[in-house]
This record gives structure tokens, sequence and C-alpha cells, in this order.
């Protein structure tokens, strides 16, 4: 059977090397059907109670919040901004979490990456996000970050070896999980 997985780059970058990279995890599956989501295609106010409490829950949160639940797997490629989350990304979580009672992720499988321009092999908002998903329902079960996506990512590939290795030990983690839901 085939399963529903969703994928996306947590940016609203036009030209976000996390989505790429996201759309690359996700075409690596087999037996699924993938739905890349942009965030640009989510757009909300910044989140505060005093608005809710105005105006209720924006439809585009309870949209995004839909593709989440109805999915049987959540790809998500963490962009990185001073080592948190970019703001768009953010403001989503806010209001998603007043849907559900915070349960955003719903206990779905998920594969977290991270890549970003910079060599470094730190990566603060990976760290952070092992730490606080699974408080909000994330079920992680694969996680892989790229650094230096410029060096180490050609022509829809990642070119170092070592990095490759890393990257397809995760996938297939994930894989055999999803293969047996």
């Amino acid at each position: 059977m085939t399963k529903n997985v969703i994928a996306f780059g947590a940016s609203n970058s036009k030209h976000s090397i996390n989505k790429q990279f996201a759309q690359f995890t996700a075409s690596k599956l087999r037996n699924t059907e993938v739905t890349i989501l942009d965030l640009n295609n989510f757009e909300l106010p910044i989140y505060s109670i005093d608005l809710e409490k105005k105006s209720g829950i924006p439809s585009n949160a309870i949209r995004f919040s839909k593709f989440i639940k109805e999915s049987d797997a959540i790809i998500i490629s963490l962009a990185e901004h001073n080592g948190l989350y970019t703001s768009a990304f953010k403001n989503l979580w806010d209001w998603i979490s007043r849907i559900d009672d915070m349960n955003i992720w719903g206990g779905k499988p998920m594969f977290l990456l991270s890549t970003s321009p910079s060599k470094k092999e730190r990566n603060y908002v990976m760290k952070v996000s092992l730490d606080l998903f699974p408080a909000f329902g994330a079920n992680i079960l694969a996680k892989y970050v790229l650094p230096s996506f410029n060096h180490y990512f050609k022509n829809n590939q990642i070119i170092d070896e070592n990095h490759a290795r890393n990257f397809e030990s995760e996938l297939h983690k994930f894989q055999e999980h999803i293969n047996q839901i």
C-alpha cells in the first residue's frame, strides 16, 4: 500500500536549500506518494493570543495542520537562522500548536534534516529540535545534517562519500519504518 508523505523545508526563502534537500530526500523514497509543501503557500499573521481571541485560528494554519494529519510520515529540512528556526516556521508552529492542544505532529514518523551554506558540523537547530519536537508529538525516526550544501550537494546528489553513506543509512531507517506502517 502506498504511503502518503509530506515534505517541506522550514523556510520561506524562494530558493531555499532546505526545501531542495527535503525534495531530494522525498524523491529517494519507494512506495510513497509525496506532497511537497511550500511555507510561502501558508502565509500567516504573526501569532499573538490577542489576535487568536479576536479572529480565531487562520485557515492557512488549519490547512497545514490537515496535511500533517492526513500524512503517514513527514520529512522536514530545518533552516537555521542564528541557531534557531526561521521566523516563518516558528510562526507556523505557534499557530498550529493551538489546534490540537500542542500535539502538532500527531505521532507521525519523521525524518528531520538540516543543511546550511556553512561548513560547520554543529547544527543548533537540529539539537534544539531533537529535544523539542517529541514534546509536540513527533516520532523522530531518522535525522541527518548536511553541512555546506553548496559544497557537498551537486547535480541532485550528495557528492561526499562519507556524508552520502550517513545520509543513506538514515534514509534506510526511515524507509524501513514506512514500509511497516
